[in-house]
This record gives C-alpha cells, structure tokens and sequence, in this order.
C-alpha cells in the first residue's frame, strides 16, 4: 500500500506556549519499502506517527492510501485501512495469557475459537522463526518477544503498513538482527514498514530511504548509501563531536556490598561482593532479564537481599525500607517514566514542589513558578512550568527526572537512563550526571548500549544467567569483549575473587 502525506499540520496548545510538532509535512511512502524517519526528540517524529495511526487528529492536511484520501479518526479506523503501529512499549496486558493478547482488537463474536485461533498463532510465528509460546504469559517475555508478539498480532489483522516507533531501544543485539530480518521478509511481501528511529546505525543498516525531521518540519531525505556526517546535520542544524572519556579520582567508599545474595521465581544472584566510591561510575551489563534490575533494586532498598550486607557510607542498611535509603541520599531513577518515576496529569510545576522537602503548611504558588522556570532553564527542558509530564517528550522527560534530584546526593541508581533518547540528549544527560560525579556522587547504571557502557563508566559488571563479573575496567575493554561476556563467553577471566571489589 502507498501512503502520501500531505501537508500535515499539529499544534499543541495556544499562544505563546504552544507546541508546533508538525510542520507542513509532505511524505509518499511506497509499498514494499522500508522508509526510515529520522529525528532528534521533540523532533515531531512520533506525533505525525500516531496522525498516520489514529491516535490524535492532524489540525490540517490530507492522508492518501493508495491514492484515495482517507480518514483516520482512531487506531481501530487505522487497523481498518490496513494501518498498524508498533509503539517504543508494546501495548500487550502483562497479566493475561499471550494467545489473549493476540485477540486484542479483533472484531467479531464474544467466543472466538481459541484453538483455531492458536493454529493460526503457531502457522504465522514460523514464518518469521518466532517461537513464543501461546499459553504462556506476555510478563514472562522479554521486550524483543513482546514486540514479536505485537507484530504478529498486527499482521493477524491485516495491516499492509507496519510502523514502529524506536523499535530497537532496550532490546539486545540478537534481537535486533531477528527484528531486522522479520521487517526484511515483511518488506519483501509488499507491505509499506515505517521506521522510526533517532540511531543512525539502525537507519543506515536497514533503510531503503531516510526522511530527517526537525523541530516539526521536513529537512530533507537521501537514500542509500547515506551520509552519517549529513544525516546528523540535518537531525540537530549543527555537526555533534563526542567528547573523551571524563572520570574523576575515587573517594571514600559509598555503597558496600558485601557477599549479597538476591532470589526471584526467575534466577539467583549469589555471592557478590563491591565497593563503589565518591566519583565512580559503575556500569551493570547483561541480557534482559540477568539480573540487573533486582540488584539495583537492592542498592535502592525496594527488595531485601536473601543474604550479605549493604552499607551506605558505612551504615548498615540491610532489610531497611527504601525512604531509609532515600534519607542516607540514596536517589532510584527507573526506565519507566510515567509508569513510575512521574506522575501523568501534573505539571513539572507541581513535580518540582512535590520534590522539595516540605517548608510550611502552604504553597507558595509564585515561588513554585519560579522554581519550575529556574529548574527548566537550568536543565534546558523544552516545556513550560504548566506542561504536564505526559506532554513532553522522551529526552524531556528524562531531563525532568534529573532535575527533581536533590542535591547533594551520596548514590544514584539509574535504569536504561537515556533509552529512547538521540545523540544530543544523551550526551546533555551525561554531562549533567558526571557534573554529580564532580561533587561526589557515584552512579550505578544500567544500559543495554554497550557503547554508552564504555563510554561513561569507570568500571562495569556484566550479568549473565545469574552470575556477576569481578568489576572490569571500561577503558581497557572492547564492545566485541563485552558483547562477549553477555554472551556467556570468556567468564573464566572475569570470575568474582575475593579482593575484587
């Protein structure tokens, strides 16, 4: 199917707060291509996504499939036309069984005939070498099988234009290549996939042609072969140099762990040992699923280890609750954004007040306005201190996170901190969180970017079916080392000993 748009027009708000996020966009998207989509965040990327797949309305311009304009007014209207949209979290209910999941949006009687149904779930997975079981549960999946699932779910109901939006955020390299080459097949079957992505590397690899937005509008479009150095002009107006690696001189010790032990219905982690000092920033590596998030869940304080002892500058800590952590300025940044880290329907106004410690039995409107304005200006958020948290984008989101830190602060736990976000945002995030470094915070983080690994940390632990490295020194290893490791290779140089702390 061939999808043209026409001078699509969004704005969000009025007056001179409000949001332009597309700019007289003009597109024509042939069938049995792969059409990359460019941008940084805040780009306009995906709000002209969800006009295309009916989730909001365009103010003004025209939608064409197949040369006949059409109307989209919902995402069932979209699946209607035979348009479908993977989104960066798969809409799946983790609870409910995969083969329900699968049902989701299918019109037809209250009874569907769920053998026939899974038949048809078995007969569609193996043509893409999916192998996700239907009875099992979405919450037992990884990221990559949910998206499996979703396309699956999709092409079920009969979309001939697959869009995804940042598809390869969060899921490893494995998972990427099986995701490249389902969209190859899909491709190679006619249908129209729409990429949405801020990675060069997976627009390069993978893209027939490549459209760059910015700030709302339509800078251009090149094919293959592409030109990084453009591309990235055209996505920021302005060529992006990485800076070299910044570490600062180790401190006191902050956080020790000593012989923890941690348990779910999942996996065991035994046995691990570590010291992390003022100024050092320790990166966690390893598959989805390794291990990872319980063990700086533990360093927060949200799950109790089975065994060992955590201290915070030397306090003990051990089965203590996480505000006990809190108050020792121990900070806990989620991936999750909205789901747990910020609260949908407030504004950063009302964030930033919640944030402060309590002066007084009233609030004071107009400090709080100057707060939010001060904190936006500072951590150069794009949005007004009456924007909700909902309204703004990945990058600012994760912007707003940090600047609800309070300072000083002892530890910071950060999980996938700057998945989803482009180059720039980034980069920005880094520079503020190694500026704590400065003042001698120390950072745990997880990442599934090994570049963003190696790049940022001093030393790294790699997590693998329940084992945990000895701390590996980031400057002296490679993303082929690593990528290794994660793999379950090479462990026999790697193993924890008893002075590896």
């Amino acid at each position: 199917m061939r999808v043209e748009l026409r001078n699509i027009q969004k704005t969000f708000g009025r007056g001179p707060t409000a949001v332009h996020a597309n700019r007289g966009i003009n597109l024509d998207i042939q069938p049995g291509t792969i059409q990359g989509i460019l941008g940084e965040n805040g780009a306009g990327k995906s709000t002209l996504m969800k006009i295309l797949s009916g989730f909001i309305s365009a103010d003004s311009g025209e939608i064409l499939l197949d040369g006949q304009p059409v109307t989209i007014k919902s995402p069932s209207d979209a699946i209607r036309h035979g348009i479908g949209m993977l989104h960066q979290d798969p809409l799946d209910f983790p609870p409910m069984k995969i083969i329900d999941n699968f049902l989701l949006g299918r019109e037809g009687g209250l009874f569907p005939d769920r053998a026939a149904v899974t038949a048809e779930f078995k007969k569609l997975q193996t043509q893409f070498d999916f192998s996700i079981d239907p009875d099992s549960y979405v919450d037992a999946l990884t990221v990559g099988e949910r998206q499996q699932l979703e396309i699956l779910r999709l092409l079920w109901l009969g979309v001939s234009v697959l869009i995804l939006d940042e598809p390869t955020t969060g899921i490893s390299a494995a998972q990427k290549e099986k995701l490249f080459a389902t969209l190859k097949i899909l491709a190679g079957q006619g249908k129209a996939i729409i990429f949405v992505s801020h990675k060069l590397e997976d627009v390069e690899n993978l893209c027939s042609r490549a459209a760059v937005l910015r700030q709302g509008a339509l800078v251009g479009e090149m094919d293959p072969p592409f030109d990084t150095d453009q591309l990235v002009e055209m996505m920021f107006g302005k060529i992006i140099t990485f800076g070299g690696r910044v570490s600062y001189p180790p401190g006191d010790v902050v956080l020790s762990l000593d012989s923890i032990a941690l348990e779910d219905y999942r996996l065991q982690i035994k046995d691990v040992s570590l010291d992390v000092r003022c100024g050092e920033v320790i990166g966690l590596a390893g598959m989805e699923g390794s291990g990872q998030t319980s063990f700086l869940e533990a360093c927060a304080g949200l799950i109790r280890p089975v065994a060992g002892r955590i201290r915070i500058n030397g306090q003990d800590l051990t089965a203590r609750s996480h505000h006990v952590f809190k108050r020792s300025g121990v900070a806990f940044l989620p991936a999750a954004r909205l789901e747990q880290a910020l609260v949908p329907g407030l504004t950063l106004t009302e964030h930033f007040v919640l944030a402060e410690e309590v002066r007084g039995t009233f609030i004071n409107r107009d400090q709080a306005v100057r707060l939010a304005q001060d904190r936006i200006k500072t951590f150069n958020i794009k949005g007004n201190p009456q924007s909700t948290v909902e309204s703004l984008s990945g990058g600012n989101q994760q912007r707003a996170l940090l600047a609800l830190l309070r300072t000083p602060l002892n530890l910071i736990l950060l999980e996938h901190p700057t998945r989803g976000l482009d180059i720039e945002s980034t980069m920005y995030i880094w520079s503020k969180l190694k500026s704590r470094c400065e003042q001698s915070s120390s950072i745990v983080f997880i990442s599934a970017d090994l570049d963003e690994i190696l790049q940022y940390s001093d030393r790294i632990l790699v997590f693998f079916a329940g084992k945990v490295s000895r701390p590996i020194n980031a400057a002296t290893t490679t993303v082929e080392q690593l990528g290794q490791l994660i793999g379950g290779k090479g462990w026999e140089e790697v193993q924890p000993t008893s002075d590896a702390r």
